[in-house]
């Protein structure tokens, strides 16, 4: 089993796959620093996962440079193309933007982030973060249980897409173990070496995103850079400085929940059961209008630091009780497929990287001969006439990836995200309390029992999952409460994987991987 724990004083990287891992270290150890070695990892991700993500998807990063006092903050999420309408969608009978086909297509925003973050944050040229995933694409890779698992479950969706034909040798999914080997892909990357961006953009990938796409994405529309440098979002909360990505990222729920969190002061004690009823009512006073308030930068109905200010969420505290659940209106939770990690190199420069195809393996649509599966992240758009995220040519959508750092007093004390979909603010939510609000090494915070609210119907009371390691008490007095609990597996993969590294005031390190996914891996060098 890969190892879970990850200690020193050097650089250390957390990633959902052992290979991930793996080459974030031997980019550090050629001379690299965090970001080429989260480039290095994030590309490897998308070779040997591509359940997970890749480089027909979007990207957001937060890289803390030393001596600064906040982090850059990376969007690199794709818009919509010229050619969509949801006029169109909604003729023909949507009332949402589909989840599988053209529609759900953006620009890819991957391999703009990677320039971007090279070019600012880099040591090393992209071609060297890059030479491990080529390699593994060449050379083969085994398929995880996870991957072979991922490809079954798709066969009949991608059997006849040539993108994904290298997926599926002889035809058939593999079994884990088996070895595969992606030339299609690994040839796209290698084209990006030689000549950047436009090899991908311009290339076989851009050609077959326009074809698969119907047109909707234009070759204007691939032309125009996808990722932007943009004001992180930050608030004061548990004695620190958290900070995320502004909308269009739903990543102002773990702060503006973690805050409500402290204001209710619970009792510090995970077996009390009321830590985890304000845990939950702190997130559900703020997820039920995430998707009223989450858009494109330039759409936004208020300003991203208007989400996380105590005045506008003490109405929403005013309403909490630490007897009862209170009634909101409901989210739309839908699962996601996306890799988070996170690296902390030598000298304190640290990424929290997170890269998606969103569900899954994405839309089910490849680029042509690329190796490239293109993701789903249209389907984060609405078709509500005249909505803040109605989907429009042009338009980035509402994002799930939510990467966080913490810092204290300027320094950086914990880098932190996961996977999860619209979920990821209640997992990052319970991380960030268990170690800065109950002190938990990274290696027991994992440990712990997690929670998920994956639904609730509006006006109703909270529905919650737990891991069923979670004890009696806290169960019945959540119900005493009013929550309806059910139990879950023992290790729930979904709820995950989270990565984190936290960093103490001597400089020392230690990071932790989920041990809900098999190849999580967390190593240090």
């Amino acid at each position: 089993m890969p190892p879970l724990l990850a200690s020193g004083m050097g650089g250390v990287a957390v990633t959902p796959h052992h290979l991930a891992s793996a080459a974030a270290l031997e980019l550090l150890a050629a001379g690299g620093n965090a970001a080429d070695a989260a480039i290095a990892a994030n590309a490897v991700q998308g070779v040997v996962a591509p359940e997970t993500c890749g480089i027909g998807g979007d990207l957001f990063a937060l890289v803390w440079v030393p001596g600064d006092r906040r982090p850059l903050a990376l969007n690199a999420s794709g818009r919509a193309g010229s050619g969509v309408s949801a006029a169109r969608l909604r003729d023909a009978g949507h009332t949402s933007v589909p989840l599988r086909g053209a529609a759900s297509v953006t620009v890819p925003g991957c391999v703009d982030g990677w320039e971007a973050l090279t070019a600012r944050c880099g040591s090393l040229p992209l071609a060297a973060a890059l030479r491990p995933a080529i390699g593994l694409a060449a050379g083969g890779f085994p398929a995880s249980p996870e991957l072979a698992a991922a490809l079954e479950a798709a066969r009949h969706d991608l059997g006849g897409v040539d993108a994904a034909a290298s997926l599926y040798p002889g035809g058939a999914p593999p079994a884990p173990g088996d070895t595969l080997i992606r030339q299609d892909l690994g040839g796209t990357l290698a084209g990006i070496v030689a000549d950047g961006r436009d090899a991908f953009y311009a290339g076989t990938a851009g050609e077959g995103i326009v074809a698969a796409t119907g047109g909707d994405v234009t070759h204007a529309d691939l032309e125009r850079r996808q990722a932007d440098w943009v004001d992180p979002l930050s608030a004061t909360v548990f004695g620190r400085t958290g900070w995320t990505i502004p909308p269009n990222s739903q990543g102002w729920l773990t702060l503006a929940a973690a805050w409500l969190l402290e204001q209710l002061d619970p009792s510090p004690d995970p077996e009390d059961p009321a830590w985890a009823h304000a845990q939950i009512e702190a997130y559900r006073a703020v997820a039920w209008e995430r998707d009223e308030l989450v858009a494109d930068p330039g759409n936004l109905t208020m300003p991203p630091e208007r989400l996380v200010d105590p005045e506008r969420l003490a109405a929403r505290l005013a309403r909490l009780e630490p007897g009862t659940v209170a009634s909101w209106p409901a989210p739309r939770p839908v699962p996601g497929g996306t890799a988070y990690l996170c690296v902390v190199d030598a000298a304190g420069m640290a990424v929290s990287l997170i890269q998606s195809n969103f569900h899954g393996i994405g839309s089910r649509l490849g680029a042509g001969a690329s190796g490239v599966l293109l993701h789903n992240r249209g389907a984060g758009f609405c078709l509500l006439p005249g909505h803040a995220n109605e989907l429009a040519p042009g338009k980035r959508p509402l994002h799930t990836l939510s990467p966080t750092l913490w810092a204290r007093d300027g320094a950086l004390e914990l880098v932190l995200g996961t996977r999860g979909g619209h979920q990821q603010p209640q997992y990052l939510l319970q991380m960030a309390a268990a170690v800065l609000a109950l002190g938990d090494a990274p290696g027991a915070a994992q440990q712990r029992p997690r929670w998920s609210t994956a639904s609730f119907e509006a006006g109703s009371p909270s529905r919650v999952q737990f891991e069923d390691r979670v004890s009696g008490a806290v169960a019945a007095g959540l119900r005493e409460r009013g929550h309806g609990v059910e139990l879950a597996g023992s290790w729930m993969g979904g709820w995950g994987p989270i990565s984190l590294i936290s960093v103490a005031a001597d400089g020392s390190r230690r990071g932790a991987a989920d041990p809900r996914v098999s190849t999580a891996t967390a190593l240090a060098g």
